[in-house]
């Protein structure tokens, strides 16, 4: 039986991790994609109200995605640095999980926390939106939550095909 080296050992603990927070974010967001989000954006400026934000719901879906995000960042950066010597083919997923990451990381602060803000200030009246104005900004933030969830499929299927590859990571191309 091949043993492995510590460095493969911490491939595996953080390909473990890696998969583990892209399926639970992957499954998150599909869950907001599929149950929450139709709800709030079902008949907007009204159906606003059902964001999950604010005093109405005890828990900002923030206090879940951050420290997941969190997760990620950790189990990503770990999978390069334990995996800098596996071959290049190998070594491209884990790249290209790194890349679905810095887009998420770029587009959240960018252009979902102005839309969010947006939709839920006018869900407080804050900052009122006509029915026309309220249904472009919703149908925006589920386009690019679409595309952003697209990228955390990518992040989750790379991460498991390194995961499914990993006994030949480390030898000869």
């Amino acid at each position: 039986m091949k043993t492995i080296s510590a460095r493969h050992r911490w491939l595996l603990f953080f390909l473990g991790l890696a998969v583990s927070a892209w399926g639970i974010g992957l499954g998150a967001k599909l869950f907001e994609l599929t149950v929450l989000i139709p709800a709030w954006a079902a008949n907007p400026p009204q159906s606003l109200n059902l964001l999950p934000y604010g005093p109405r719901w005890p828990n900002n879906p923030g206090d879940f995605f951050q420290p997941l995000s969190a997760a990620l960042v950790l189990a990503t950066i770990g999978t390069l640095v334990a995996g800098w010597k596996t071959q290049s083919r190998y070594k491209a997923l884990l790249w290209l999980a790194l890349g679905a990451l810095i887009l998420i990381w770029a587009s959240t602060p960018t252009l979902f926390w102005p839309m969010i803000r947006d939709l839920y200030w006018a869900s407080t009246g804050k900052q009122p939106l006509n029915s026309e104005a309220a249904a472009a900004l919703a149908h925006q933030w589920i386009f690019f939550d679409w595309i952003r969830t697209a990228l955390i499929a990518v992040g989750f299927v790379a991460s498991l095909l390194a995961m499914s590859r990993n006994a030949d990571a480390y030898s000869e191309a």
